[in-house]
């Protein structure tokens, strides 16, 4: 194992110790537990909180995402484990504006079990809350099933819609129906080509022959449905792409937000040859790409990879994605 860490056990406490040491202007802790981070600014009276959590090892994913016009706070668990309901329930008072709190996170069962517990805490403190999962991850279960996918990249668009219309003034009721119509609308697949090496074991996230790659895998190594030699750039993407599209529904006509996600290890060069191959097919197709994101949105650690997310727009939810926000890892003017 070669990683520029300290003590492993060490290595989330200390990450977050950088994070709030680079952008205090934008991120505090709100006691003594730097597990759980929140805007600078939070709590915003009058105005829905969300809260989202889960396991370290995504940067961006969960705590990138805090900050105006997205989240609002993250409870943070240590690499691929879930953060504890007595976290995720301090995030929600640290939170709370009066006017109730959104969860909004991946659609695992450790971080449900918890969320859920921290919301039976809330309740116990006045506090009103709503859960949205993410479960974009069309590999992980059938269409007919979709309510028990695994939530990935494509979480970033709920942020972003949900985190505006709590913005704006919206309701927590209605925030949560924008956080839950962009989920019904985002469809993600990813592949994985090398695993990454747990901090705290040394052992491989996933183990995968040399020169195979393994098509719909989870952002923890869960395993795809398809393990083969690997495929030309171009291969790689029509079959992702495919899979979305058919999930979707889309036709000609059609508009989408396209995200083109690096697990961790994937140069940015790469993530646009595919990105080429996605604007080609779907152009193809007649869907019009309305908003594009090409980088690193929602890691594994160093894993080799990338996936694919796709959000068929309509005007709502284009002015969502449109509307300013502001984190240390992501800014939409």
């Amino acid at each position: 194992m070669r990683k520029i860490i300290n003590k492993p056990e060490n290595f989330v406490d200390e990450m977050v110790e950088g994070i709030l040491l680079a952008h205090p202007d934008q991120l505090k802790t709100p006691g003594d537990d730097r597990r759980i981070l929140v805007r600078a600014d939070a709590p915003v009276a009058g105005k829905v909180g969300i809260v989202t959590g889960g396991g370290s090892g995504h940067l961006p994913l969960f705590k990138g995402y805090v900050g105006k016009g997205l989240a609002s706070g993250v409870a943070i668990g240590n690499v691929f484990s879930s953060p504890s309901a007595q976290q995720c329930f301090e995030a929600t008072k640290a939170v709370d504006g009066g006017r109730g709190v959104l969860y909004l996170y991946g659609n695992y069962g450790g971080d449900v079990f918890n969320f859920d517990l921290a919301a039976d805490l809330a309740e116990l403190e006045d506090i009103e809350t709503r859960t949205v999962l993410g479960r974009d991850d069309v590999a992980s279960q059938p269409k007919d099933r979709k309510h028990d996918r695994r939530g990935v990249a494509g979480i970033f668009f709920a942020y972003k819609a949900a985190g505006a219309a709590a913005e704006r003034g919206d309701s927590l009721e209605q925030v949560a129906a924008v956080a839950e119509d962009v989920v019904e609308h985002t469809a993600t697949m990813g592949i994985g080509l090398a695993p990454t090496i747990l901090p705290t074991t040394g052992e491989p996230s996933f183990v995968l022959p040399e020169g195979e790659m393994e098509v719909g895998i989870g952002i923890h190594g869960e395993p795809g449905f398809h393990r083969g030699p690997l495929e030309t750039a171009d291969e790689i993407t029509e079959r992702i792409v495919a899979a979305l599209v058919a999930d979707l529904e889309l036709t000609d006509g059609d508009r989408v937000a396209v995200l083109v996600n690096g697990l961790g290890a994937t140069p940015l060069e790469e993530l646009y040859v595919m990105y080429r191959r996605v604007h080609q097919v779907l152009q193809d197709l007649g869907v019009t790409i309305e908003r594009r994101y090409i980088g690193e949105y929602a890691t594994s650690l160093e894993m080799a990879g990338a996936s694919i997310s796709l959000l068929a727009l309509d005007d709502d939810r284009l002015a969502l994605l449109d509307a300013p926000a502001a984190s240390p890892f992501f800014q939409e003017v």
